[in-house]
């Protein structure tokens, strides 16, 4: 009589649990990710509102201060800049926020 071995086979674990680890991963970045928060660079004319010696400091038409390096204005003048600005501030998501607390608030 012959003795039958029964083997078992085991299931592969760790390339299910790789795959459901990346899987989850590819969610979390397309869901999840501050993508607001990123900087976004912005190029304005800036009014010169004082010279020191790092360059002229001033004011963006959006309400952002700016230092702007080797700047040889005066103050008063009109001078373009490039600075980063939260892309929330850019896309209108601060208003949508506003917006949905306004509809919050009794």
């Amino acid at each position: 009589m012959q003795q039958k071995i029964q083997t078992e086979k085991k299931s592969p674990v760790l390339p299910v649990i790789g795959l459901m680890a990346g899987g989850l991963a590819v969610v979390l970045i397309l869901l999840l990710t501050p993508w607001n928060l990123v900087p976004t660079q912005v190029t304005e004319d800036i009014t010169v509102l004082a010279v020191t010696e790092y360059g002229c400091v001033g004011e963006s038409l959006s309400g952002y201060s700016v230092v702007v390096e080797g700047c040889a204005a005066d103050v008063g003048d009109i001078v373009p800049a490039t600075f980063n600005v939260p892309a929330m501030a850019q896309n209108g998501y601060y208003d949508r926020i506003e917006t949905k607390l306004a509809m919050v608030q009794p």
